[in-house]
């Protein structure tokens, strides 16, 4: 447990990092670049007094430095999902094989249990860290120590409750992520107001474009942030509807593939 806990959070620090790397060269090399030039284009037409229609383009509306942090922290979280979705599917791929071999109509004793414990022993570690193996071991174990079928059915349903908290608790990080976001959009409105606010003096002049520019800052900030926030959350969503479907069947396989077979002195 150790092992894959330090390699997760590895896995997070890399994937933060290479995020950061890619989504910074893109707007360096091709976004900030893009806007810019049609931000120029816009003012020089203004400055020759004549008309044009602005044309609000997604460089522009994602140039600023805001929508960049929003960006790197989408990745980051798309990349923590993909991770424990990749081993939920890994999980959910146990569930289609015979873990136990035990023929219908075949009673399992207490002394039985040691036997088929050996079949989940064999397994490769990493499968035997999964929930089901872990599950299904440790129900064979107590019925070894207790005969008491009612003493395996509680430890089945306490192991999926207590993988239930740990899976929901792993989340933590991305419910934050998904929390920080608006955090960045709004730290944009404000500077953006901010910025319009100390170019009042221009607009009362007659100058506006200053204002505007700002303004757009502000409203840019807010809209990216709140468009990927909400598909961090469909996202979130799925991966946690997909794991409690996992702790559901797993419950249910230890049920009809175990439970059912014991037999108490």
């Amino acid at each position: 447990m150790k092992q894959k806990m330090s390699s997760e959070f590895i896995y997070q620090l890399f994937a933060l990092l290479i995020a950061v790397i890619v989504v910074h060269a893109v707007y360096v090399g091709a976004i900030r670049p893009s806007a810019n030039a049609q931000l120029e284009r816009e003012a020089q037409l203004q400055a020759s007094g004549q008309e044009f229609v602005s044309d609000r383009s997604l460089a522009v509306v994602i140039r600023d430095f805001e929508q960049e942090a929003c960006f790197i922290l989408l990745i980051w979280a798309l990349a923590i999902m993909g991770y424990k979705g990749r081993r939920t599917m890994h999980e959910r791929d146990l569930l289609e094989r015979r873990l136990l071999d035990i023929p219908e109509g075949t009673s399992v004793l207490p002394e039985d249990a040691r036997e088929y414990s050996r079949a989940l022993e064999a397994l490769p570690e990493a499968e035997q860290d999964y929930l089901l193996p872990r599950t299904l071991l440790t129900a064979l174990q107590r019925f070894a120590t207790t005969g008491s079928i009612q003493a395996v059915s509680d430890t089945v349903k306490e192991n999926c409750e207590v993988e239930s908290d740990r899976l929901d608790s792993e989340m933590s990080m991305v419910r934050y992520i998904a929390w920080a976001i608006p955090s960045i959009g709004f730290i944009g409105t404000v500077r953006g107001i901010g910025d319009a606010l100390g170019q009042a003096y221009k607009a009362v002049e007659g100058d506006i474009s200053g204002v505007t520019a700002s303004l757009g800052v502000a409203f840019n900030s807010t809209f990216v942030a709140l468009v990927l926030s909400i598909i961090i959350m469909f996202c979130l969503h799925q991966l946690q509807l997909s794991q409690e479907r996992l702790v559901l069947d797993c419950q249910r396989y230890a049920d009809k593939r175990l439970l059912r077979f014991l037999v108490a002195h």
